[in-house]
């Protein structure tokens, strides 16, 4: 069984997450923000600015048994990295301490618009 819990104050692109209902709330954060930390180290080759605060991140799903579920899109469908990504963001997510495994789904609906990007990112791109 899942629970979903809102992250206290998510910036405007940040996934949903769903902690695990047999967790201390403690160990919920600590798994949330080094899981965050993770996919912060990916980035698209052709984009200087990491998945998450790109807005790929669509979803975070942390199970009872820690095992970590991902829904992720691309900037655009036929992204040249799109055969890669995935990999990279279960790699970088594997080696958060306390997890058990991780799946990474791509999806596509919604599609990724720019409006998904935090502040950071558009600093980053200079897109305003």
């Amino acid at each position: 069984m899942n629970n979903h819990a809102p992250v206290d104050s998510p910036p405007p692109n940040a996934p949903d997450v769903a902690p695990p209902s047999t967790l201390a709330p403690e160990e919920i954060d600590r798994l949330t923000d080094d899981i965050v930390a993770a996919l912060k180290t990916v980035y698209d080759p052709e984009i200087p600015a990491d998945i998450y605060e790109l807005g790929l991140i669509y979803r975070v799903e942390i199970g009872d048994d820690r095992h970590v579920t991902i829904d992720m899109t691309l900037t655009a469908p036929a992204c040249p990295v799109a055969g890669e990504m995935p990999g990279w963001v279960e790699n970088a997510v594997a080696s958060v301490p306390g997890t058990s495994g991780v799946k990474v789904n791509m999806v596509f609906d919604p599609p990724w618009d720019q409006s998904r990007m935090s502040e950071e990112a558009r600093v980053a791109l200079d897109m305003w």
